[in-house]
């Protein structure tokens, strides 16, 4: 009995202290009976990523002897639960760290596994095909120094989300960007983009422009836009590409006056409507009388700036030729300066060649009547202008040009370059004539670009403009307000950055319209189109703003419009207008631009102001007349009666005074 107890307690004894019973204790936490290696061991026990025990291995049973068979089985506890033996340093299990979750578990992967699979090796930064330690999570090691920093990412990790955006996901995120931002705005700009879009077309076709707006309100906040033009239609296989695919158009490429220039107008009104109503627009467009009308209905896919045709079909349209857009959108209608009404009748007073069918909501129809037959002259697209040509432009036009020397690159990029001018401007540069353009260093441009500013250079030519002119400008005005006084000024075209403009300013004073404590009334418009948002952004009101108009007899606060009966209308025709935002809404404050637009209004102060000054002089004699008038017989009758004259003398002399001091006032 001795010896067997003693055996027990052997048994015992290699189970909970010693050596041995570290073995033993390393067999039961690695889930099996097998033997266990002491390095294994104590990584298990230094708290690391690998545990004693793995997890979901099932237990195998304890081993038992023979006299302890039948009775319950002692349960081994696993090294992180049992108890240390002494003289061994005490060690603690620690967590697991919250950086060593799997990271497809978040929702910035949703590829999962498979994500991590297809990850280049180059991306991960690791050679090995093996899953890299940022992907699943464990941090990188650390170096002397640093902190062990949680829920950050990784360049591995943020190189994972980075991809390419589309235009048309940018903007239906950023719609503000294109004047989408209110109700009433967004219902203003929709109609804005087709209406520029209609004239435009009539206009390259050479047909006068016949255009119905008509507006149908739905709901509460949900309208019908219509907009149809009577110009030469769009071609079949174009039409899903300009009414669904942002940045895509004809103009911007091309250096001539026109109202749309980046391709982004109607196909972000196309997107607004989308994103609003969910619903697509139906376009109906025909290009000969003898085929019937194309019928689309479309829709953008903002994921890959595409169109999405949902319907297509034919139909007897009633027009020849033209294009009709139908759209539903959430907006709201309202009144007043910055509506839709407005902006309708200022189209009217800019294009005096158009005819405009106007169907409000809630009001009858308004039809604006063509002042003259006669259509603009036809913008022809030029080359741009050696004069105010940045050196980056420069670099990439002599990189780009099919001529052979230099000589022949200014002659063949640039208006204005004659054989004579370009010698000139080569010989102050010390640049040699049968130099290749594509040999050009950077500071031989910048010669170049000096050269351009001392050479004598024609102004670019007006063929690529077309404005509205001083006639039909005043006969627009005088018809809109009816003035005592009105006058109009055309400014030679000018060069921003190489772009030529041109600046007209009409003005219109006085009469029933106007009253004379109000603000002067400012319209701003860009290649024919009004401006009617963001005018203090604007660089026509700056320049209104900085006209001493005092000097001119108006009254003006200092750094605001000036007061007084008076309308300003202001027009800028340009190959490519400096808009500030893509909404098109003010003008960018150039210095050239500013310059042109100040020279024309001192113009037409100068004119007001002999104006002015003949109305107070008026004024002045009438009030001396009056005392004449109302004084005179009075003489006449008191000398009458001092000298005894009789009535005969009396009028000879009330003439004769009259006569006097009506010639003394003239004098």
């Amino acid at each position: 009995m001795t010896g067997s107890k003693k055996r027990g307690q052997k048994k015992t004894g290699r189970k909970s202290a010693g050596p041995a019973g570290k073995r033993a204790t390393g067999k039961s936490a690695s889930g099996g009976g097998g033997k266990t290696k002491t390095g294994r061991t104590r990584k298990a026990a230094s708290g690391g990523v690998r545990t004693a025990r793995k997890r979901g291995a099932k237990k195998s049973p304890p081993k038992t002897s023979k006299k302890s068979a039948g009775k319950p089985a002692k349960k081994t506890r696993t090294l992180a639960t049992s108890k240390k033996p002494s003289g061994e340093a005490k060690q603690k299990r620690r967590p697991k760290p919250k950086s060593e979750i799997a990271l497809e578990g978040l929702p910035l992967f949703e590829g999962g596994p498979e994500l991590k699979a297809e990850t280049p090796a180059a991306i991960q930064g690791e050679p090995s095909p093996r899953v890299p330690r940022a992907i699943v999570g464990t941090p990188p090691p650390r170096g002397k120094g640093t902190k062990e920093r949680k829920g950050f990412q990784t360049a591995q990790t943020i190189a994972l989300r980075q991809r390419e955006i589309s235009i048309s996901e940018f903007f239906a995120k950023n719609r503000h960007l294109l004047g989408f931002d209110s109700l009433p705005k967004a219902l203003l700009t929709a109609v804005k983009e087709a209406v520029d879009n209609s004239l435009d077309s009539c206009e390259e076709a050479g047909i006068p422009p016949n255009l119905l707006v008509e507006i149908r309100e739905l709901s509460e906040n949900r309208y019908l836009l219509r907009v149809a033009d009577t110009g030469p239609g769009i071609v079949k296989s174009q039409v899903p590409k300009i009414f669904g695919k942002l940045l895509y158009g004809s103009k911007f490429h091309i250096l001539k006056q026109a109202r749309g220039q980046q391709g982004i107008g109607i196909s972000a009104a196309v997107m607004y409507s989308q994103l609003t109503t969910g619903k697509p627009v139906k376009v109906i467009t025909r290009t000969n009388p003898r085929q019937k009308a194309h019928v689309y209905e479309l829709q953008i896919q903002t994921k890959t700036n595409t169109p999405v045709i949902i319907s297509e079909d034919t139909l007897d349209w009633e027009q020849p030729h033209g294009t009709q857009i139908e759209m539903e959108l959430v907006a709201a209608y309202k009144k007043g300066l910055r509506s839709v009404d407005a902006y309708l009748h200022q189209v009217a007073l800019a294009n005096p060649h158009a005819e405009l069918v106007y169907r409000p909501p809630r009001d009858s129809e308004i039809v604006y009547k063509r002042i003259t037959e006669k259509l603009p002259a036809e913008a022809k697209a030029i080359k741009p202008h050696p004069h105010g040509v940045e050196l980056g432009v420069l670099l990439d036009m002599l990189k780009l040009t099919k001529a052979r020397n230099v000589k022949g690159f200014l002659e063949r990029e640039f208006s204005r370059m004659s054989a004579r001018a370009s010698l000139d401007v080569l010989e102050m540069a010390g640049i040699s004539p049968t130099t290749s353009p594509k040999r050009i260093t950077r500071e031989q441009a910048e010669e170049l670009i000096r050269a351009f500013a001392r050479a004598k250079i024609m102004k670019p030519p007006t063929d690529c403009l077309s404005p509205i002119g001083e006639e039909l400008l005043v006969a627009s005005v005088a018809s809109e307000v009816e003035p005592d006084f009105h006058t109009a000024v055309t400014r030679p075209p000018a060069v921003y950055r190489g772009n030529p403009f041109q600046i007209e300013v009409a003005l219109a004073y006085g009469g029933p319209m106007f009253s004379e404590d109000e603000i002067v009334k400012l319209t701003r418009f860009a290649n024919r189109a009004p401006l009617v948002y963001q005018q203090s952004a604007c660089a026509i009101t700056h320049s209104v703003v900085n006209t001493a108009w005092r000097s001119y007899g108006v009254a003006q606060a200092r750094g605001a419009l000036p007061s007084g009966p008076m309308l300003v209308v202001v027009h800028i025709a340009s190959a490519w207008v400096p808009f500030t935002s893509e909404s098109k809404e003010a003008i960018a404050h150039y210095p050239e631009i500013i310059k042109e637009i100040k020279l024309a209004l001192q113009k037409c102060g100068r004119r007001l102001a002999r104006f002015i000054r003949r109305g107070v002089k008026a004024r002045e004699e009438a009030k001396k007349r009056s005392y004449i008038e109302q004084y005179i017989p009075h003489i006449g009758a008191a000398l009458r009666d001092i000298l005894s004259f009789s009535e005969r003398e009396e009028k000879k002399i009330v003439s004769k005074l009259s006569t006097t001091l009506e010639k003394s006032r003239k004098q």
